[in-house]
């Protein structure tokens, strides 16, 4: 079973209505219980990094979330906010993430080149590092973005996408079980749904 997490912070239903159309079983749940009995995870979110951390210490779910992921090393996939909060530090409130991944999380800034924040629409990604989550998928496909807070990891080979938008940034990491996606799969059309089949088909 593949547990969608619960912790306040949007689009839970549209994650779970994509793994319903490729005929993966899913539960959204906000039980420690779940989590970490789950076979993977998935951490979505839409909106603020500090509120975001706030929310997993407050509902109680970080111990057992850090339990899954560090100790039982079950499957993970953070998709845009989710994927921010894996890193270790965010600009978006001065605020610690999770850690799981060597990367911060900074703010677009963009003094004259005439490019909206946040970046929104579709844009195509380069896989730098073949990786079984993007089995099937075209070099240069187009996925679906929304966000004004991007993602630069320390340590190269935990980069699998990268994505222009004014500056080049990280677009898809993985260490180990951890994988992170700065857009919507569950937005991206067929393209998205592939990777969620492959993120399902993963073995531990």
């Amino acid at each position: 079973m593949i547990v969608i997490i619960d912790y306040g912070m949007g689009n839970l239903r549209s994650v779970q209505k994509a793994f319903e159309r490729i005929k993966v079983s899913v539960k959204v749940s906000s039980s420690t219980e779940d989590i970490i009995s789950a076979d993977k995870l998935v951490l979505p979110g839409v909106g603020n990094f500090e509120k975001g951390m706030n929310n997993l210490k407050e509902r109680s779910i970080l111990g057992a979330l850090n339990e899954a992921v560090l100790i039982k090393k079950k499957p993970i996939l953070g998709i845009c906010l989710g994927m921010q909060l894996m890193t270790e530090f965010s600009e978006e409130g001065n605020c610690e993430g999770l850690g799981w991944v060597s990367a911060n999380t900074q703010k677009f800034v963009f003094q004259s080149d005439g490019l909206k924040i946040p970046h929104m629409g579709w844009n195509n990604l380069f896989i730098k590092n073949s990786d079984s989550f993007y089995e099937g998928v075209e070099q240069d496909s187009f996925f679906y973005f929304v966000h004004s807070y991007y993602v630069t990891c320390k340590d190269e080979n935990n980069i699998i996408s990268e994505t222009s938008y004014g500056i080049k940034f990280d677009s898809s990491f993985r260490k180990d079980n951890v994988y992170g996606c700065q857009f919507h799969p569950e937005k991206s059309h067929d393209a998205g749904l592939l990777l969620l089949k492959n993120f399902a088909l993963l073995t531990n």
